[in-house]
């Protein structure tokens, strides 16, 4: 299944929609669906390693207008869909310890989870809820997604072939362990925030 689905990313390179389809996914991953654009963005990068800037470039703005949808969600529709979206994630228990944290350390809160693969939905949500200063929102998002997205760019730009043949050999093994580090850091964010 894995392969399958890195195949069909890889698939995705040559058509002329894929980019938009790593756009609004990482739309999506900002505001409501528990989709990381990494799953995309790699492939892609790997594929095209010359081309990895302008994804994450892409990736980036994408990510940022969906957490203004998020943050919109949060400051403007809470008692409907904030407060539904935050109960599917199983999160209802959390949102007091969450404000509170946001209170004594917003800024913080967004540079963690907005650097981190953590659900970014969950950040952009309460952040609006909370009623955190949404200009500093803005440029902290752009700041870190920004960090994340291009990080990735850079690596698979400078060792795009390499990246290439070790996923090609080894994709269930590098899969999972990402998928155990994700998991890790979506208990730790659970357990602490």
């Amino acid at each position: 299944m894995l392969r399958r689905l890195y195949e069909w990313a890889l698939s995705l390179v040559d058509k002329p929609h894929a980019i938009w389809v790593m756009a609004g996914i990482s739309f999506a991953d900002s505001s409501f669906l528990p989709l990381p654009p990494d799953f995309l963005l790699i492939p892609m990068a790997v594929a095209r390693p010359k081309r990895a800037l302008t994804y994450a470039i892409v990736c980036t703005i994408a990510s940022v207008l969906g957490a203004v949808l998020g943050y919109a969600i949060g400051a403007f529709l809470w008692d409907t869909l904030g407060q539904w979206l935050i109960r599917l994630y199983g999160l209802e228990g959390k949102v007091g310890a969450f404000r509170e944290l946001y209170a004594q350390w917003g800024a913080w809160v967004i540079i963690i989870k907005g650097f981190t693969p953590i659900p970014y939905k969950l950040v952009t949500i309460v952040s609006g809820f909370a009623g955190y200063n949404f200009a500093a929102f803005l440029v902290l998002s752009l700041i870190t997604r920004g960090a994340r997205f291009l990080a990735i760019a850079v690596v698979l730009n400078r060792f795009g072939d390499p990246v290439r043949h070790a996923l090609d050999r080894h994709l269930t093994a590098i899969v999972s362990a990402s998928l155990v580090v994700l998991a890790g850091g979506i208990v730790a964010s659970l357990y602490f925030f």
